[in-house]
């Protein structure tokens, strides 16, 4: 869970007991102490010291101790951010010195990349202050305060003295063009190219596993005999650069077993590489969609991927320190390790989503073609029931081994979503059922399965249940299962629905990753 830096505040008192014994860990976020908005004064923003007041991340982490929460629970916030106040003397720009108010921005806040931009074009030094562990600059009337490289370094290695569970940044693509910032990090190795070079044999041919939209990504093995894989992106690719950032941002600060992670970057020679533990066995799509290897996921292996992927898209819902939404959640993007457990992988579009929030929208439509839902396609909305449908989709698949880029039914005309809607309403489910699939000795039941999967892929999103209604139906904790209504993108009309997309729209390729401008 995410808190504030003290567990004390005007406003609240966080039950600490409960926390301690709720959670596993608690990301105390622990900056913006001081904002030009509101102050009238300079002030350190993520101050890890402060002699004069109870705003510093040093007093709140030991009263979190104080009260009773153990270090090791605590997860301390890096910001990437700092703030700028409009000077009342430009003579006078220490720490606490009059100010007008916000500069620079409409809140003041300015992203660690673009601080760099504006020292780098005054040719300006900034100042470390070590009473309060922080970097500031003036540039005429703007006083800005900011983590520098030396003040990063000074924290994690507080957080390391305390004995803190670890840090956790806010927000990675704030960094700039080389990292700097992230290279401070002891847990998010930087490697060498050359290290990269030789772990792929020069980016061979035979290591290459796949290429995206953003470039090409190979196995390695390291001198140690760990094996890897690395995320090559293209170079001149803007795109590839804001959604590797992204995806360094999220997967960084997210913890769950059923998650890739990442290892490490390479920035050497103006490249931007991502490197990741390896998966020995793929990715979910070359077994499901194969009718030999398809034989090696029997249904309790089946059952275990499910399981795996629910509960990754739970802790992504409900139990991170923000909400993600993965939008792009599907076969490909499932990898497998060794015991063929599932990993989530590439969050490249994700988007952290605020805990109080419904819906968002967007301009720009990009996701995969059989897994993007409706009111994603039609207006741009999405929500976590975005991830809800396209694991939906993804059930559906697990438990019958067929495509979303297929055509079915009798006059194959029917995408695969109706086609099991129309099976289940009839009572023909086990006609659209995996036929090398055995069941009996599982208390997971494959007729429950799409059922759930039905429901998630409904046409309105707020029909569609929550991850957490889903794992409690998946694991028979309900007492019924509701009757899902007739699925998205159908081509027959629904008494309810305005408009349906016909099957052709959405089902042309099922691998394809579309990107469209929409107008407002």
């Amino acid at each position: 869970m995410g808190a504030k830096y003290s567990p004390v505040m005007e406003s609240m008192i966080y039950p600490v007991n409960a926390i301690r014994r709720t959670f596993d860990w608690v990301h105390v976020l622990s900056f913006d102490y001081h904002l030009p908005s509101k102050d009238r004064f300079t002030g350190a923003h993520a101050a890890l010291y402060d002699p004069s007041s109870n705003l510093s991340t040093d007093y709140g982490i030991n009263e979190w101790i104080r009260r009773g929460l153990p270090a090791n629970k605590l997860v301390l916030g890096l910001p990437y951010h700092g703030y700028a106040w409009t000077l009342v003397n430009p003579n006078d720009y220490a720490i606490g010195s009059p100010a007008k108010g916000r500069a620079m921005t409409p809140d003041g806040s300015i992203s660690y990349r673009h601080i760099k931009w504006y020292l780098n074009s005054y040719g300006v030094q900034p100042t470390f202050n070590s009473t309060y562990v922080v970097n500031y600059c003036k540039i005429g009337l703007f006083w800005i305060g900011f983590d520098d490289v030396e003040v990063v370094k000074i924290k994690v290695s507080y957080a390391k003295q305390k004995g803190l569970l670890g840090y956790s940044v806010f927000q990675v693509p704030n960094d700039d063009m080389h990292w700097t910032l992230s290279r401070q990090w002891s847990n998010l190795q930087v490697f060498s190219f050359a290290q990269v070079a030789a772990a792929t044999d020069n980016f061979s041919c035979e290591n290459k596993l796949g290429e995206g939209g953003f470039g090409p990504v190979y196995k390695g093995e390291l001198d140690n005999g760990l094996q890897i894989a690395i995320k090559r992106l293209s170079k001149g690719s803007t795109q590839g650069t804001e959604e590797l950032k992204n995806e360094l941002a999220l997967t960084t600060r997210l913890q769950h077993v059923n998650l890739v992670k990442v290892l490490g970057i390479c920035t050497e020679r103006e490249e931007q590489m991502l490197v990741y533990e390896y998966m020995p066995n793929r990715s979910l799509d070359m077994y499901l969609f194969d009718p030999v290897k398809r034989l090696c996921l029997d249904w309790q292996k089946r059952v275990q991927i499910i399981d795996g992927v629910t509960q990754g898209l739970l802790y992504l819902q409900e139990y991170s320190q923000v909400t993600i939404i993965h939008r792009d959640l599907k076969a490909s993007n499932i990898l497998l390790d060794k015991e063929m457990k599932p990993r989530i992988s590439d969050f490249g579009i994700a988007r952290i989503f605020q805990k109080d929030e419904n819906a968002a929208s967007t301009r720009r439509i990009i996701g995969t073609y059989g897994y993007v839902p409706p009111e994603y396609v039609k207006g741009g909305i999405y929500s976590r029931k975005y991830d809800v449908y396209s694991f939906g989709v993804l059930l559906l698949q697990i438990i019958s081994g067929k495509k979303t880029s297929c055509l079915y039914g009798l006059h194959k005309n029917i995408n695969l979503l109706q086609h099991a809607y129309e099976l289940w309403k009839n009572d023909n489910s086990m006609d659209f059922m995996d036929p090398s699939l055995d069941d009996t000795s599982s208390t997971c039941k494959m007729k429950t399965c799409m059922q759930v999967a039905l429901l998630c892929v409904q046409e309105r999103w707020e029909d569609r249940p929550s991850m957490l209604e889903v794992s409690s139906m998946l694991k028979n904790e309900t007492d019924s299962v509701p009757v899902p209504n007739m699925p998205a993108f159908s081509t027959c009309r629904s008494p309810d629905s305005q408009n349906i997309c016909s099957s052709a729209e959405l089902c042309s390729v099922n691998m394809l990753t579309i990107t469209q401008e929409i107008p407002r």
